[in-house]
Protein backbone atom coordinates (compact mmCIF):
# COMPACT_ATOMS: atom_id res chain seq x y z
CA UNK A 1 0.00 0.00 0.00
CA UNK A 2 1.23 3.44 -1.00
CA UNK A 3 1.26 6.10 1.41
CA UNK A 4 0.13 9.59 1.53
CA UNK A 5 3.22 10.92 0.35
CA UNK A 6 3.00 9.01 -2.66
CA UNK A 7 -0.29 9.75 -3.96
CA UNK A 8 -0.38 12.55 -6.49
CA UNK A 9 -3.59 14.39 -7.02
CA UNK A 10 -3.91 17.80 -9.11
CA UNK A 11 -5.38 20.94 -7.72
CA UNK A 12 -7.59 21.60 -6.17
CA UNK A 13 -8.22 17.99 -4.48
CA UNK A 14 -6.75 17.60 -0.82
CA UNK A 15 -6.73 14.02 0.79
CA UNK A 16 -8.10 12.54 3.47
CA UNK A 17 -7.39 8.74 4.31
CA UNK A 18 -8.97 6.35 6.37
CA UNK A 19 -7.91 2.63 7.68
CA UNK A 20 -9.56 -0.22 5.59
CA UNK A 21 -12.57 -0.19 8.01
CA UNK A 22 -13.54 3.39 7.49
CA UNK A 23 -16.27 4.49 5.17
CA UNK A 24 -15.39 7.10 2.83
CA UNK A 25 -18.61 8.21 1.35
CA UNK A 26 -20.11 8.20 4.94
CA UNK A 27 -16.83 10.15 6.43
CA UNK A 28 -17.60 12.82 3.08
CA UNK A 29 -21.28 13.29 4.17
CA UNK A 30 -20.84 13.88 7.28
CA UNK A 31 -17.32 15.91 7.20
CA UNK A 32 -18.44 17.91 3.85
CA UNK A 33 -18.69 21.39 5.71
CA UNK A 34 -15.66 21.02 7.45
CA UNK A 35 -13.43 19.49 4.66
CA UNK A 36 -14.79 21.89 2.20
CA UNK A 37 -15.29 21.19 -1.37
CA UNK A 38 -12.00 19.42 -3.32
CA UNK A 39 -12.03 16.85 -0.09
CA UNK A 40 -11.12 13.53 -2.04
CA UNK A 41 -11.92 11.18 1.22
CA UNK A 42 -9.96 7.42 0.17
CA UNK A 43 -9.67 4.20 2.09
CA UNK A 44 -6.82 1.95 1.97
CA UNK A 45 -8.51 -1.16 0.82
CA UNK A 46 -6.71 -3.93 -1.40
CA UNK A 47 -10.00 -5.56 -2.80
CA UNK A 48 -11.66 -2.50 -3.35
CA UNK A 49 -10.78 1.47 -4.35
CA UNK A 50 -13.39 3.31 -2.37
CA UNK A 51 -13.14 7.07 -2.09
CA UNK A 52 -15.62 10.32 -1.60
CA UNK A 53 -15.55 13.30 -3.36
CA UNK A 54 -16.89 16.46 -1.54
CA UNK A 55 -18.34 19.43 -4.13
CA UNK A 56 -19.69 22.73 -3.52
CA UNK A 57 -21.86 23.51 -6.50
CA UNK A 58 -22.88 27.03 -7.33
CA UNK A 59 -26.49 25.68 -8.83
CA UNK A 60 -29.57 25.19 -7.29
CA UNK A 61 -30.06 21.48 -6.10
CA UNK A 62 -32.76 20.49 -8.58
CA UNK A 63 -30.11 21.34 -11.41
CA UNK A 64 -27.00 20.16 -9.06
CA UNK A 65 -27.57 16.83 -8.99
CA UNK A 66 -26.40 16.40 -12.71
CA UNK A 67 -22.91 16.74 -11.27
CA UNK A 68 -23.52 12.86 -10.57
CA UNK A 69 -23.02 12.28 -14.22
CA UNK A 70 -20.12 13.67 -14.74
CA UNK A 71 -18.64 11.86 -11.81
CA UNK A 72 -20.09 8.87 -13.49
CA UNK A 73 -19.06 9.39 -16.69
CA UNK A 74 -15.53 10.36 -15.24
CA UNK A 75 -15.07 7.14 -13.76
CA UNK A 76 -15.89 5.62 -16.66
CA UNK A 77 -12.96 7.21 -18.52
CA UNK A 78 -11.26 5.99 -15.65
CA UNK A 79 -11.33 3.14 -16.56
CA UNK A 80 -11.05 2.96 -19.55
CA UNK A 81 -8.20 4.74 -19.97
CA UNK A 82 -6.52 1.68 -18.43
CA UNK A 83 -8.81 -1.00 -19.66
CA UNK A 84 -7.48 -3.58 -21.94
CA UNK A 85 -8.18 -3.06 -25.93
CA UNK A 86 -11.85 -4.08 -26.91
CA UNK A 87 -13.39 -3.72 -23.36
CA UNK A 88 -16.86 -3.18 -22.90
CA UNK A 89 -17.19 -0.59 -20.00
CA UNK A 90 -21.11 0.34 -19.25
CA UNK A 91 -22.46 2.20 -17.73
CA UNK A 92 -26.62 0.88 -16.14
CA UNK A 93 -28.40 4.30 -15.07
CA UNK A 94 -27.79 5.76 -13.03
CA UNK A 95 -25.28 4.87 -10.39
CA UNK A 96 -24.09 0.81 -11.42
CA UNK A 97 -20.92 0.35 -14.07
CA UNK A 98 -19.92 -2.88 -15.47
CA UNK A 99 -16.97 -4.11 -17.25
CA UNK A 100 -17.51 -6.54 -20.16
CA UNK A 101 -21.17 -6.90 -18.71
CA UNK A 102 -20.15 -7.81 -15.08
CA UNK A 103 -20.88 -5.80 -12.18
CA UNK A 104 -17.97 -4.01 -10.76
CA UNK A 105 -19.06 -1.01 -9.02
CA UNK A 106 -20.72 2.38 -8.71
CA UNK A 107 -21.52 5.62 -7.43
CA UNK A 108 -23.86 7.23 -4.99
CA UNK A 109 -25.05 10.47 -4.32
CA UNK A 110 -26.14 12.54 -1.00
CA UNK A 111 -26.85 16.20 -0.12
CA UNK A 112 -27.92 17.71 3.11
CA UNK A 113 -31.22 16.93 4.64
CA UNK A 114 -34.02 19.08 3.87
CA UNK A 115 -32.25 21.16 1.72
CA UNK A 116 -34.02 23.77 -1.15
CA UNK A 117 -34.25 22.50 -4.03
CA UNK A 118 -34.40 26.20 -5.37
CA UNK A 119 -30.78 27.03 -3.50
CA UNK A 120 -27.78 25.78 -4.28
CA UNK A 121 -26.58 23.16 -1.65
CA UNK A 122 -24.37 23.48 0.83
CA UNK A 123 -22.32 20.93 0.20
CA UNK A 124 -22.71 17.58 -2.28
CA UNK A 125 -20.79 14.38 -1.25
CA UNK A 126 -20.31 11.55 -4.25
CA UNK A 127 -19.11 8.20 -3.70
CA UNK A 128 -17.27 5.61 -5.62
CA UNK A 129 -16.06 1.75 -5.15
CA UNK A 130 -14.86 -0.25 -7.75
CA UNK A 131 -13.90 -4.00 -7.32
CA UNK A 132 -10.29 -4.65 -8.09
CA UNK A 133 -10.45 -8.36 -7.04
CA UNK A 134 -12.76 -10.97 -6.28
CA UNK A 135 -12.09 -11.90 -2.36
CA UNK A 136 -15.64 -14.08 -2.55
CA UNK A 137 -13.70 -17.11 -2.62
CA UNK A 138 -16.60 -18.51 -5.25
CA UNK A 139 -16.07 -19.50 -8.66
CA UNK A 140 -16.32 -16.78 -10.85
CA UNK A 141 -18.93 -18.84 -12.89
CA UNK A 142 -21.42 -18.76 -10.58
CA UNK A 143 -21.74 -15.05 -9.94
CA UNK A 144 -21.08 -14.30 -14.02
CA UNK A 145 -23.12 -10.67 -13.50
CA UNK A 146 -20.12 -9.60 -11.53
CA UNK A 147 -16.44 -8.60 -12.62
CA UNK A 148 -13.09 -7.94 -10.83
CA UNK A 149 -10.45 -5.45 -12.64
CA UNK A 150 -8.14 -7.84 -12.10
CA UNK A 151 -9.90 -10.85 -14.00
CA UNK A 152 -10.68 -8.40 -16.79
CA UNK A 153 -6.85 -7.71 -17.70
CA UNK A 154 -6.34 -4.41 -15.34
CA UNK A 155 -3.22 -5.76 -13.87
CA UNK A 156 -0.74 -2.92 -11.76
CA UNK A 157 -4.09 -1.04 -11.56
CA UNK A 158 -4.23 -0.60 -7.62
CA UNK A 159 -6.77 1.76 -5.54
CA UNK A 160 -4.52 4.64 -5.46
CA UNK A 161 -3.82 4.67 -9.01
CA UNK A 162 -7.37 4.24 -9.89
CA UNK A 163 -8.28 7.14 -7.56
CA UNK A 164 -5.66 9.62 -9.18
CA UNK A 165 -6.90 8.60 -12.43
CA UNK A 166 -10.27 9.49 -11.72
CA UNK A 167 -8.91 13.14 -10.08
CA UNK A 168 -7.98 13.71 -13.41
CA UNK A 169 -10.75 12.38 -15.15
CA UNK A 170 -13.32 14.30 -13.58
CA UNK A 171 -11.20 17.56 -13.65
CA UNK A 172 -11.30 17.25 -17.47
CA UNK A 173 -15.04 16.64 -17.50
CA UNK A 174 -15.73 19.70 -15.52
CA UNK A 175 -13.91 21.89 -18.39
CA UNK A 176 -15.88 20.16 -20.54
CA UNK A 177 -18.83 21.18 -18.97
CA UNK A 178 -17.59 25.04 -18.12
CA UNK A 179 -16.68 25.15 -22.01
CA UNK A 180 -19.31 23.53 -23.80
CA UNK A 181 -22.08 23.64 -21.29
CA UNK A 182 -23.87 20.21 -19.88
CA UNK A 183 -24.20 18.79 -23.33
CA UNK A 184 -20.83 17.61 -23.16
CA UNK A 185 -21.32 16.02 -19.74
CA UNK A 186 -24.84 14.05 -20.74
CA UNK A 187 -23.09 13.05 -24.20
CA UNK A 188 -20.32 11.17 -22.29
CA UNK A 189 -22.41 9.80 -20.21
CA UNK A 190 -25.37 8.77 -22.22
CA UNK A 191 -22.77 7.15 -24.65
CA UNK A 192 -21.78 4.26 -21.76
CA UNK A 193 -25.06 3.08 -21.49
CA UNK A 194 -25.61 0.09 -23.46
CA UNK A 195 -27.69 0.75 -26.82
CA UNK A 196 -31.73 -0.17 -27.08
CA UNK A 197 -33.14 -0.22 -30.30
CA UNK A 198 -36.08 2.64 -31.26
CA UNK A 199 -35.20 4.70 -28.15
CA UNK A 200 -33.32 7.93 -27.58
CA UNK A 201 -32.28 9.04 -24.72
CA UNK A 202 -31.55 12.94 -22.74
CA UNK A 203 -31.25 14.12 -19.43
CA UNK A 204 -33.44 17.03 -18.29
CA UNK A 205 -31.84 19.98 -16.88
CA UNK A 206 -32.72 18.73 -13.51
CA UNK A 207 -30.74 15.46 -14.39
CA UNK A 208 -33.48 13.31 -15.15
CA UNK A 209 -33.46 10.72 -18.28
CA UNK A 210 -35.87 11.16 -20.76
CA UNK A 211 -37.07 8.59 -22.91
CA UNK A 212 -38.49 8.64 -26.48
CA UNK A 213 -39.48 5.64 -28.23
CA UNK A 214 -40.08 5.67 -32.06
CA UNK A 215 -43.38 6.41 -33.29
CA UNK A 216 -44.58 7.18 -29.81
CA UNK A 217 -45.27 11.01 -28.64
CA UNK A 218 -45.45 10.12 -25.10
CA UNK A 219 -42.04 10.84 -23.44
CA UNK A 220 -41.14 8.68 -20.11
CA UNK A 221 -39.87 10.69 -17.41
CA UNK A 222 -36.78 8.64 -14.81
CA UNK A 223 -36.41 10.75 -11.63
CA UNK A 224 -32.77 11.03 -10.78
CA UNK A 225 -33.64 12.17 -7.34
CA UNK A 226 -35.57 9.33 -6.80
CA UNK A 227 -33.00 6.67 -8.05
CA UNK A 228 -30.43 8.08 -5.96
CA UNK A 229 -32.32 6.74 -2.92
CA UNK A 230 -30.67 3.78 -3.13
CA UNK A 231 -27.80 2.39 -4.97
CA UNK A 232 -28.48 -0.36 -7.39
CA UNK A 233 -24.76 -1.99 -7.36
CA UNK A 234 -24.21 -1.72 -3.36
CA UNK A 235 -24.86 -4.63 -1.31
CA UNK A 236 -25.61 -3.27 2.32
CA UNK A 237 -24.74 -6.32 3.54
CA UNK A 238 -21.26 -6.70 2.48
CA UNK A 239 -20.87 -2.72 2.16
CA UNK A 240 -19.32 -3.54 -1.42
CA UNK A 241 -20.55 -3.69 -4.76
CA UNK A 242 -23.26 -7.31 -5.57
CA UNK A 243 -21.77 -10.36 -6.49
Amino acid sequence: MLTDADIRLPPPFRLVTLREVGDAFAYAKTNATEEGAGTLVFVGRFDLSEFALVLEPDEPLRMARRTFYACMAALAETLSAHAPPDTDIRIDWPDSISVNRGLVGGGQMAWPAGADEDQPPAWLAFGAMVRLVSMSGIDAGLHPLSAALEDEGFDEFGAERLMESYARHFMVMLDAWQEQGFEAVAKSYLQRLAPETGIRRDLDENGDLLLRRTGQAEVERRSLEAALAVPKWLDPKTRGPRL
